[in-house]
């Protein structure tokens, strides 16, 4: 038993050490094998080279079309399988990676179906399309006599290491993958770019490079950051509204298609972010899609809302990632650009090295060529009878007349001299060679002035790069800033909000309570309860906000023309108070008190004044001792607006019956100021770009286009403006328009005066003509104009007229022709300061303005403090009471 027992033991010592072993080789062979599977990945399939731009893929497929060109079509499958011999992978990766190169539109010449990048309809299958070198491909892509060769994966080929390419390639057709634990994200550039680029670097200055995508589209490169990672450009489609009922796309984002941006739409609408009545793919050539909107359905708003919901906007992150050494190096695009002009420039040397050795290769054999048959060296071999003797005495003979050669004669030279045909002896020429020597000595002259000057020859080439194949390459991609849109004011409501007020509840389910208004899922709800508690909550099926509601409704972050006013009892028998206040940052589902009391507090009177509205109110006391005074009025316009902390002007230490309205008050909130930003094109109230105007609720905004088209809009900021827009200020519609306009049908100049008839809509003031066109427009009260005559033949130049525009014509309706400004030729109208006017102006009475601060009582005038005062004091009848409790905050 005990032998049993000691073979057990080393039997399970033997199979410890063999688990051990097991787990070693294990171990080890997943760091290598994981190593060299990430090396493969990350160095053969998914990361470009920077020296030519090409992933291995790639590369391999140029190099089989060089080898297939004849200046003919092929079909794709014939250059996939000869790929094949370079590339050990399948002919579906093959021909993927071969019409991804096609669609660019750069290296290959494409014939057939191949694909539309637009709408993403793949490529017809490799047997039915063809393809060939471009001119461009064969002209920057191939140098065989400068290109580093290596064997193929079977050792049957040679395969080039990287192509010479003379351009930055990678840049223009630009690069993704996703290799194991890196990736990389080039953006495409503009070819033209990318030369101008090219150029600046070899002449020392600075460039920058932003992308240019197939697609067109509008892009936002603020945060581009050069390429690097952590970057990223936003990018939009183009579209634009030709009515107010529809909308149409004619350029789409990048890495987007016509396809997936419908489907986007179409989603965004099932989820009631936008409202479209219809959606039509008209693409072809062009992208073209319409979007049909419901009636009433602002087209401005819905654009806004398609960039924020769909793939209207797309973000991209680009992350510039190349090998480089058989390393992973992370550059930006500038730095790529860089590395490629000078690696272009090396090229070039070394091509014009090659180049001008072979042509002094010509002049040293020309020479020879002149001498040996020239001095009839041809007839010393007669009387040789060995190979060794005729090459002796050719060498012999041509001793005396190499004095001039520029390196010495070897056996080679002497040996193509005796294979000259005699054929060729006998025709031969001596101005003929000489004229050749010549010409071979000023190409020699040439290379050798290039490489002197390489720089310069450098800089030729790009430009002769870009003369030669520029042409229809301009930029696609329109760049711009955009502005930042609030998804909650740009969202559709098409969900209705309902509350059941006794027993505080408020969603979007309580399809058996009151109806509210219509809201989104994305929209946050404002809710006052009768014992002066207030919360905000984003909207939801079914929200618990406390019983007794008095107040729901959609809250606006930061809205400071939003005005409550409240008449508040704190606690169960404190006094009663009276405040306005705008709510314009809270903590969501937090709930606020009104006042100081934890409990007990009731609102006797309250209101919501979108515009800041002041009404008047009756105040109602309960019989209660000596009170004398047991009825009175306050105006919420006295009352100084503050901020939502303010506890407020005491009302009466009594108790409250009741508080009625009296009287519908008027806005005391100064007119809204508004600013429009030329850099996003866009209308804003934050003070970003040139001020416009103060606005009220009634006042619009006129708007004239070069087309000769007027029209006034509602000031909102999700208006959308035309590019060609000349005049853009705030409409006062007693004030004229002034235009003088080129009339197509006579052929002159005319002039009128007119006032804006339909604010609703858009008119044209000049004829109809194909040739008519806008020359100047003035909204001054009396415009002056200078006319520049063209000076006759012969004559001299006649004196500029000043005209007084008012004076010259009256106001007539905005469809008159106006009358002639004049008969003889101009050749410039300018318009002059004009002369003085003084409109009258009617001054609003007192005006408010809102901030949400603690107390805002030291911009009022104490005056006016005074007057509520007063006011309060004496309608409370109460000897001394605190008015201006503002040091204690327990809410707002």
């Amino acid at each position: 038993m005990s032998e049993e027992n000691e073979e057990l033991d080393n039997l399970n010592e033997g199979a410890g050490e063999q688990s051990t072993e097991t787990i070693t080789r294990v171990t080890g062979m997943y760091k290598e094998w994981f190593l060299d599977y990430a090396s493969y990945v990350i160095l053969e399939r998914a990361v470009p080279a920077i020296e030519d731009g090409f992933k291995p893929v790639q590369r391999r497929i140029m190099q089989s079309m060089k080898d297939l060109d004849d200046g003919r079509y092929n079909k794709v499958a014939n250059i996939v399988g000869h790929c094949m011999q370079y590339h050990p992978h399948g002919d579906a990766s093959i021909g993927d990676a071969m019409v991804q190169i096609g669609q660019k539109d750069l290296l290959i010449d494409m014939q057939g179906n191949w694909g539309n990048i637009l709408t993403g309809d793949p490529a017809a299958a490799s047997r039915y399309i063809e393809a060939r070198l471009s001119k461009f491909g064969l002209e920057v892509l191939f140098n065989p006599k400068i290109t580093e060769w290596q064997a193929s994966y079977d050792g049957r080929r040679k395969e080039p290491v990287n192509l010479p390419v003379k351009f930055p390639l990678l840049l223009a057709q630009g690069a993704e993958g996703i290799a194991v634990g890196l990736s990389t994200k080039v953006l495409p550039h503009n070819f033209v770019e990318l030369i101008d680029a090219s150029i600046k670097h070899l002449q020392g200055k600075r460039f920058k490079l932003y992308p240019d995508f197939p697609t067109g589209g509008e892009a936002d490169i603020s945060n581009y950051n050069d390429g690097i990672r952590g970057g990223k450009v936003r990018v939009r489609a183009k579209m634009h509204s030709p009515d107010k009922n529809s909308i149409v796309i004619t350029e789409i984002p990048y890495s987007t298609t016509t396809s997936s941006l419908i489907d986007s739409i179409l989603k965004a609408n099932d989820k009631g972010k936008i409202k479209i009545k219809k959606i039509e793919d008209n693409t072809a050539a062009e992208v073209e899609i319409m979007i049909h909107l419901p009636s009433g359905m602002s087209p401005d708003k819905t654009m806004d809302a398609l960039y924020a919901f769909t793939n209207c906007e797309v973000s991209i992150s680009p992350l510039g990632c190349v090998i480089e050494d058989n390393k992973p190096l992370f550059i930006g695009v500038s730095e790529m650009l860089r590395r490629s002009a000078d690696h272009t420039v090396a090229l070039l040397k070394a091509e014009l090295e090659i180049l001008l050795n072979e042509v002094e290769e010509q002049w040293h054999f020309a020479s020879l060529e002149r001498i040996f048959i020239e001095n009839r060296i041809y007839r010393d071999i007669e009387e040789e009878e060995t190979w060794e003797g005729v090459i002796s005495a050719i060498d012999k003979g041509l001793q005396p007349h190499i004095g001039h050669l520029r390196r010495e004669i070897t056996e080679d030279d002497i040996v193509r001299l005796t294979e000259i045909r005699i054929k060729r002896i006998s025709k031969f020429d001596i101005d003929k060679a000489q004229q050749k020597i010549e010409a071979l000595e000023d190409r020699i002259k040439e290379l050798k002035h290039h490489l002197d000057h390489l720089i310069e020859y450098a800089i030729n080439y790009f430009e002769n790069l870009k003369k030669d194949y520029g042409k229809g390459k301009e930029r696609q991609t329109e760049l711009k800033n955009f502005e930042d849109i609030v998804a909650s004011k740009v969202v559709i409501r098409n969900t209705k909000l309902y509350v059941n007020r006794e027993e505080g509840f408020v969603g979007t389910s309580l399809k058996r309570d009151e109806y509210v208004c219509d809201c989104s899922d994305i929209d946050d709800i404002i809710v006052f309860t009768k014992d002066g508690t207030m919360m905000v909550t984003k909207v939801d099926a079914k929200t618990f906000v406390g019983k007794n509601i008095i107040h729901v409704a959609i809250f606006k972050k930061k809205d400071k023309r939003t005005i409550y006013n409240v008449i508040y009892r704190d606690g169960k028998s404190g006094p009663s108070y009276i405040k306005r206040f705008a709510v314009t940052s809270i903590t969501r589902d937090r709930e606020y008190t009104m006042g100081k009391a934890d409990k007990g507090s009731l609102i006797h009177y309250f209101s919501a004044n979108p515009n800041g509205e002041a009404e008047v109110v009756t105040v109602h006391l309960r019989q209660q001792g000596s009170i004398k005074k047991l009825k009175w009025d306050i105006d919420f316009s006295e009352i100084l607006i503050k901020g939502r902390g303010a506890k407020g002007n005491l009302v009466t230490k009594y108790n409250v019956k009741r508080v009625e309205l009296k009287e519908e008050g008027v806005s005391t909130l100064k007119p809204r100021k508004i600013w429009f930003d030329e850099v996003v094109q866009r209308l804003n109230v934050d003070g970003r770009g040139e001020l416009l105007g103060e606005f009220r609720g009634e006042d619009r905004l006129l708007i004239i286009n070069q087309k000769g088209l007027v029209k006034t809009i509602i000031p909102e900021v999700t208006a959308r403006f035309d590019e060609d827009m000349i005049v853009l200020e705030k409409w006062i519609p007693k004030k004229p328009i002034t235009a003088i306009y080129y009339n197509g049908d006579r052929e002159l100049f005319y002039i009128k005066r007119f006032l804006v008839e339909n604010e609703e809509k858009e008119e044209s003031f000049i004829t109809d003509h194909k040739d008519s066109y806008l020359e100047v427009v003035s909204t001054d009260y009396r415009p002056v104009a200078e006319l520049v005559h063209v000076k006759p033949r012969g004559k001299e130049q006649p004196p500029n007229d000043e005209i007084d525009l008012e004076e010259f014509i009256a106001v007539k309706g905005i469809g008159a022709q106006g009358n002639m400004l004049t008969k003889s030729k101009v050749k410039q109208i300018n318009l002059l300061d004009p002369l003085p006017y003084e409109p009258e102006e009617n001054v609003p009475a007192q005006d408010i303005d809102v901030n949400d601060e603690e107390d805002v009582n030291q911009h009022e005038s104490s005056e006016t403090q005074a007057k509520a005062d007063n006011s309060t004091k004496a309608s409370t009848d109460e000897p001394d009471p605190n008015i201006d409790d503002t040091g204690q905050s327990s809410l707002f």
